[in-house]
């Protein structure tokens, strides 16, 4: 596993030169920011099974999820062709078979089964995000949105049927920045039988 992460950080490093896949150019901060990142969201996704990233980009958290959860499948969509052609070598590189990659936008992916956690890292704002991509979203499934300080305007703009079930604060070594994790689920519908 930590063989795996070292050669995503290399391959991204590399593919960077060309692609333009992170304004990052050290592998030291690519480690920090981006990789440790997205380790910092693995124990909430313990129970997921089939997870879908939104704007994967250099495939952050997804390829770092999928290297952790070889178990689980993770699918990732992004819009731009070149950063799909990067994810598809990484994941042939890395030998990662629980990995599916999608070039589009979201809000027009079908799939044949829909995700049980959907994941974002910086990809827009939480009302575009549920928009977007809860036709995807299992009936019990949940949002995960990677963020840095807590979007109240945000959390307060989110689609009717929608509410934030808990925020959770993402602690990452040698990162001196604020990192929330905001999980979004369905509104409960309660039903009156009184009249």
């Amino acid at each position: 596993m930590l063989e795996k992460l070292v050669d995503y950080i290399y391959l991204l490093h590399k593919w960077n030169a060309t692609y333009n896949l992170t304004a990052l150019k050290n592998p030291g901060d690519m480690l920090t920011h981006h990789v440790l990142d997205s380790l910092s969201v693995v124990p909430f996704l313990v129970k997921s099974r089939n997870i879908l990233d939104v704007g994967s980009g250099g495939g952050l958290p997804g390829l770092v999820l999928a290297i952790v959860y070889p178990e689980k499948h993770v699918s990732m969509v992004d819009i731009v062709q070149k950063k799909t052609a990067f994810l598809n070598q990484a994941r042939i590189e890395l030998g990662l078979d629980n990995v599916t990659v999608h070039t589009g936008r979201v809000e027009k992916l079908q799939v044949e089964k829909k995700f049980d956690a959907i994941i974002s890292r910086a990809f827009s704002s939480l009302p575009d995000f549920v928009g977007l991509s809860g036709h995807l979203l299992d009936r019990n499934g949940r949002f995960y949105a990677m963020k840095g300080l807590i979007p109240s305007d945000e959390i307060s703009n989110l689609p009717s049927g929608w509410k934030v079930e808990r925020i959770d604060v993402l602690n990452v070594p040698s990162l001196d920045a604020q990192r929330h994790l905001i999980v979004i689920g369905p509104e409960s519908v309660i039903i009156d039988n009184c009249g």
